[in-house]
């Protein structure tokens, strides 16, 4: 989302302010010293403020898809001052981009709406003429476009671009996975309760409410969702019925998913949901929401029981001691199921929902159940991506090959069966098993996995610690802070 279109450049022409603000700039003073009184200032910061339009323009623009969406609108008191902290750091983001020299030209910016609207199966034309359709003129979403770029590629220069994962924690990720697949799977532990989580050979009962976020969605869209996704955790956390916590949250906003996931082995779940509940006990949920590149989840182990012995999933280990304090001193290939799955992709493009999309499927899906058609031709004709000549045919896929929530709805599919409309990141998606095996994770593989999930984890922490400092070190004032939260 763009902040405020007013601003101060550091060190260059100033910005003529709105009508009505009264400005005194002594070239000896700060930013803030420089104000007096500014009528319709919500807030200076630093060489640039934010003014009470500003706030009454994105509450309108939130409100408004959340009645499209038939959410229930927010206090206005409370949301008025979350709006404003966003657009503070909306905009101490985006002078940053510009003292560190991030510009998009009209040329680029032209040449990205261009992508957009062939992504969309659109001209340029048409896709303007959605625009303006949609109550939006061209020149704000243009500056909102070019302010999300902007936010981008200054979060992939400052954040995205310094992670590094080396090659000792990748090394050490991997050890740590299979010495706890090595304890759990000796005789001893296999002839045991397990006397906390992970202790043993066990299946953990997962349950999630998941709210998806393009990823290429803009700050202010990934914030709100975050936000959204930290109030239902803390409610989770209180004393009610989880599902039912997900059940509501997904009448107030459809786009939201829940789900229990069902007994699994710690292999059979994504590997970033291991991570998230491998110390948890039943009954617990998650410390910390999860981030992944479909959106974020609310995680709650509901259940974990013991398995019967089973044969070890690990190849041979090389133990320190006896088979209790089994110990891995290098990485080795392990066994893991894989499936080869076919899809129906249905992406999103403009004039075209999510109810759209579901209707859509749901019929391709009928034809399928009465033997009216055919997944391998309805997919030749129908899906919208690259799988479509092969019958949308994946190839196979193990563990941590697929977004998480394809990956799930795939896992509960039995050979032959056919899912209902799945949404991924991707779109929506009918999925069918086609078979299952058992095969080998090279060393190679299970490398990719982890950097995957330690870039991921490093990342997502590195960027809130990067957004705290900006925001601690810049300097922002508050102007009649009484009058902020009303109209």
């Amino acid at each position: 989302m763009a902040g405020c279109s007013f601003a101060f450049a550091q060190n260059s022409t100033k910005v003529a302010p709105p009508s009505g603000v009264n400005v005194v700039t002594p070239a000896t003073s700060t930013a803030s010293s420089r104000v007096r009184n500014l009528d319709g200032v919500a807030a200076i910061v630093n060489t640039g403020y934010i003014t009470r339009k500003d706030i009454d323009d994105r509450v309108i623009e939130i409100e408004a898809q959340m009645i499209k969406s038939g959410k229930k609108l927010p206090d206005q008191a409370t949301f008025r001052k979350e709006v404003l902290e966003r657009l503070i750091v909306e905009k101490i983001m985006l002078q940053e981009a510009e003292n560190t020299g991030i510009i998009i030209s009209d040329k680029e910016l032209d040449t990205i709406i261009g992508k957009i609207a062939a992504q969309n199966k659109l001209t340029v034309a048409e896709f303007r003429e959605k625009i303006i359709q949609n109550g939006m003129s061209l020149k704000q979403h243009r500056d909102i476009l070019r302010s999300d770029v902007v936010l981008a590629r200054l979060r992939d220069r400052e954040v995205e671009g310094q992670i590094k994962v080396s090659d000792a924690e990748i090394d050490n990720y991997i050890i740590e996975r299979m010495q706890m697949m090595a304890v759990a799977n000796s005789p001893q532990a296999q002839n045991q309760e397990p006397s906390k989580p992970g202790s043993g050979p066990e299946e953990i009962d997962v349950a999630q409410i998941f709210i998806p976020v393009d990823a290429n969605a803009g700050l202010g869209t990934q914030t709100e969702a975050r936000k959204k996704a930290e109030t239902l955790l803390k409610a989770a956390r209180g004393d009610v019925d989880f599902m039912q916590l997900g059940a509501q949250a997904a009448k107030e906003d459809p786009k939201i998913k829940f789900q229990e996931l069902g007994y699994r082995t710690p292999e059979r779940l994504p590997q970033i949901f291991y991570e998230s509940v491998r110390n948890l006990g039943a009954g617990q949920v998650a410390t910390a929401v999860l981030k992944s590149p479909a959106g974020f989840h609310v995680l709650k182990v509901l259940d974990r029981r013991s398995l019967s012995a089973r044969p070890p999933t690990a190849a041979p280990v090389t133990p320190a001691g006896d088979a209790n304090n089994a110990e891995i001193t290098t990485p080795q290939n392990i066994m893991v199921t894989q499936t080869l799955a076919r899809h129906i992709l249905v992406r999103p493009r403009v004039g075209f929902s999510d109810t759209d999309a579901e209707r859509k499927l749901n019929g391709l899906r009928e034809q399928i159940k009465l033997k009216a058609g055919d997944f391998g031709e309805l997919a030749k004709k129908f899906s919208e991506d690259g799988s479509a000549p092969n019958g949308g045919l994946l190839g196979w896929m193990g563990p941590g090959d697929l977004v998480p929530e394809f990956e799930q709805a795939m896992n509960r599919l039995q050979i032959g069966e056919v899912s209902g409309p799945v949404k991924s990141q991707f779109g929506w998606h009918l999925i069918q098993v086609v078979e299952r095996r058992e095969a080998q994770l090279t060393v190679d593989k299970q490398r990719q996995f982890a950097k995957a999930a330690l870039r991921e984890r490093k990342i997502e922490q590195a960027y809130q610690d990067w957004v705290r400092q900006l925001r601690d070190n810049a300097t922002v004032k508050l102007i009649n802070t009484d009058n902020v939260t009303a109209p």
